[in-house]
């Protein structure tokens, strides 16, 4: 018996050293892929919500048949800007004042000031030249300040608004408030109402432990300036709610972190490495996102231990599109960029589940697209839902297979290799990105 014990470990060792001495590169296969938009550049600017947000929207007229609409980004980030402004000087200073934003501030907007083709607002007066909002922010923020100055002193005059619409009017052009699309007489509320988008479908969901389970809350993070309401589901029901609205054609937009080591838009792969960057030689960094690596398994109490340390952040939103399956380890998800067609998928990421299950603030989803058991418990359709009860924080929810979503027959080449639970979590060294 000893005997043999010892011959299934030495098999198993010789395994392991087959799989470092001869690694295999990432393969993947769709398995669903949604229809977007082309990608494009956000370019010199911190609007990566912008053009995530109306990329999903833009997503959504091709799912309800309006075909491919090329919406203004700008029209709605020159509206978004203003309302920053006036909530700046408002409270006198006291709130974040920057370029960043969320996905539920372009559906505010285009509710409020409705939406506008990119041909009729390109929201800058040099199409040669690239965005860049670097500038406008500090010009901004300071004629902000002067205002807020001049109401202490009580000298701020009745129209002071009309100061920001200025400048906000030398940066993109004035906003048009009518326009022509084929050979029809628009308003931006009217072509809203045209393309049909019920913006009061859209709801944003995520996962964390210091707010009650199916309940509404303001999420505490700094871009959230308009206190938007997050519904608040367990990890494991966030991300079966992610995978059933892609099968179901429905795309997502996703905030989440992209400043750590695990994404790379250059390679076209975010993944979470069960062998930490620094204790990786140069030549295991040198092969990081060439070849397949074992991931760490992310539960609900790391993950919500790396946002409370303020490791996991929101950074960046992008817009998924479709679901891949990867031979070693089972689900990706395909994420559109809108940093131009970098790398050799053209402005696309390949994300691993476990990179999601980690750096994932929310997805805004459409909320027909929910599981049905999901949509009762957060109450957008009648019914009772009987709530399980919920893991203990150390344990580590299900994954998504592909294989369970596919024709019987098919095997895994390498189900689940090299997967350990992370019980005591090492804080990845964040890394500065372009937002």
């Amino acid at each position: 018996m000893k005997r043999l014990v010892f011959s299934l470990l030495a098999g198993l060792f010789s395994i392991a050293l087959t799989a470092q001495n001869n690694p295999e590169a990432y393969s993947f296969t769709p398995f669903k892929m949604l229809t977007a938009t082309p990608v494009k550049d956000q370019q010199q600017t911190g609007t990566c919500w912008a053009f995530s947000s109306a990329s999903f929207l833009e997503s959504e007229l091709i799912r309800t048949g309006k075909g491919q609409v090329n919406l203004s980004e700008m029209y709605i980030v020159r509206h978004v800007y203003r309302q920053k402004c006036e909530n700046y000087v408002r409270r006198q200073g006291q709130t974040r004042f920057s370029e960043g934003g969320l996905a539920h501030d372009l559906i505010n907007a285009a509710r409020e000031y409705g939406v506008v083709p990119e041909e009729v607002y390109p929201g800058r007066k040099d199409s040669s030249k690239p965005f860049n909002h670097g500038p406008l922010e500090k010009s901004l923020k300071n004629l902000c300040d002067k205002l807020i100055d001049e109401g202490k002193a009580g000298t701020l005059k009745a129209n002071w608004t009309a100061d920001i619409d200025k400048a906000l009017d030398a940066e993109f052009g004035p906003v048009p408030t009518q326009f022509s699309v084929g050979g029809t007489q628009f308003t931006p509320l009217s072509y809203l109402e045209f393309l049909g988008l019920n913006l009061d479908d859209y709801v944003t969901i995520t996962s964390f432990t210091h707010h009650p389970y199916y309940k509404p809350f303001v999420l505490e993070i700094p871009d959230n300036f308009a206190h938007g309401s997050f519904y608040n589901l367990p990890l494991n029901e966030l991300m079966r709610s992610l995978t059933f609205s892609l099968q179901t054609g429905y795309t997502v937009t996703w905030d989440a972190d992209v400043s750590n080591e695990g994404f790379s838009a250059q390679n076209g792969l975010a993944i979470v490495p069960q062998k930490d960057w620094s204790a990786k030689s140069t030549a295991e960094q040198n092969a990081t996102f060439k070849y397949w690596e074992p991931e760490k398994d992310v539960n609900q109490e790391y993950r919500q231990q790396m946002f409370d340390r303020q490791i996991t952040q929101d950074d960046h939103l992008m817009h998924v599109v479709g679901i891949l399956d990867e031979v070693h380890s089972g689900v990706y998800y395909v994420v559109k960029n809108s940093w131009g067609e970098i790398s050799d998928l053209k402005g696309y990421v390949y994300v691993s589940e476990d990179y999601m299950r980690l750096n994932t603030i929310s997805f805004t989803v459409n909320k027909n697209a929910l599981p049905p058991d999901v949509r009762k418990r957060l109450g957008f359709e009648p019914g009772e839902v009987k709530i399980e009860k919920q893991m203990g924080p150390g344990a580590i929810p299900p994954k998504t297979d592909p294989a369970d979503m596919q024709p019987a027959g098919r095997v895994r080449t390498n189900p689940a290799a090299g997967r350990t639970p992370t019980t005591a979590p090492t804080a990845p060294k964040k890394v500065s990105k372009k937002e």
